[in-house]
């Protein structure tokens, strides 16, 4: 039986700092897309036109759709900011909580549903 403890916090690879902190990111980022009307383009599927930015709906040209924005927005932003924390020492990654990866979009869950009530009127 060993008896001894190891009180080394375990430090998480550059990659598994990347992965954890996206998935951290990417829920905020998308609930603050979504909220702020920040989608990187606008698709118009009616006429399969694409704008850069947010582009209200045209006349006669069918709803446009900003969520392939949200999630090019949110994942550009992810992505960056996984890379920065994936450059960091091993010291301070393994200071990262990994219970964040899920608490984070438990708690933004209820919030993006908030934001999508306008949607379901009747």
């Amino acid at each position: 039986m060993n008896t001894t403890t190891d009180t080394t916090i375990p430090t998480l690879s550059p990659w598994g700092t990347f992965t954890l902190v996206f998935g951290i990111c990417f829920a905020i980022l998308y609930v603050v897309c979504d909220m702020a009307a920040l989608p990187l383009f606008t698709y118009h599927p009616g006429t399969d036109r694409i704008d850069l930015g947010y582009a209200p709906a045209r006349r006669d040209e069918g709803p446009a759709m900003y969520w392939y924005g949200w999630l090019a927005s949110s994942s550009l932003g992810a992505a960056i900011l996984s890379g920065l924390a994936a450059l960091l020492p091993g010291k301070i990654r393994g200071k990262i909580p990994l219970a964040l990866a899920w608490v984070v979009p438990v708690v933004l869950l209820p919030v993006l549903v908030y934001s999508l009530m306008f949607y379901w009127r009747w």
